[in-house]
């Protein structure tokens, strides 16, 4: 049986959802030199890295950047595989009183955040944490809201939110799969 896709966001809408996030950052965190993007592997990678940019380009400033793999600190790694793939890990600069912006793709359950948030403790403490989620499709079993979200998706239990990008796939979209 094959899957159906719906296009839900469109190249278009990806873009112009980061764009609205990043200015939301900006204008929640006064001071542009003290935000740091870090990314959640695997497509929270590439979704922070846009953003990175297009904070970098508004403030003319650096912006601090990293990534972050949760595997080992999921409370269910041992369900989904008897052995995690982990990934990099790269926290470049000094997470202590930074205000921190995890980025990720999809937001549903709140283990891979709450996972994320046990990570970058290990790094340090951070002025805030807050998130930014290109899609939130509810459905939290933790209580974690995104503070930045690029669009709600209201979908049923059984159907997959897909993020397609041009780093990793040949296309640039977000889909639903049922």
């Amino acid at each position: 049986m094959s899957k159906q896709q719906r296009i839900i966001m469109t190249s278009q809408d990806i873009n112009l959802a980061l764009k609205r996030i990043a200015l939301q950052v900006l204008e929640k965190n006064h001071d542009a030199e003290t935000i740091a993007i870090v990314g959640i592997h695997t497509c929270g990678v590439f979704l922070a890295k846009r953003l990175c940019a297009i904070l970098k380009a508004h403030e003319s400033c650096e912006i601090s950047y990293g990534e972050l793999d949760i595997n080992l600190y999921r409370d269910d790694w041992s369900l989904t595989s008897q052995n995690p793939v982990v990934k990099t890990t790269d926290i470049p600069f000094d997470v202590d009183n930074a205000q921190l912006v995890l980025v990720d793709d999809v937001i549903f359950t709140g283990r891979t955040i709450r996972a994320a948030m046990d990570a970058i403790m290990d790094y340090g403490r951070p002025t805030s944490i807050q998130l930014a989620a290109l899609v939130d499709r509810g459905g939290r079993e933790l209580p974690i809201q995104p503070d930045y979200v690029g669009m709600q998706a209201n979908i049923l239990s059984e159907e997959r939110i897909q993020v397609l990008l041009e780093e990793n796939s040949d296309r640039n979209e977000v889909v639903v799969e049922s």
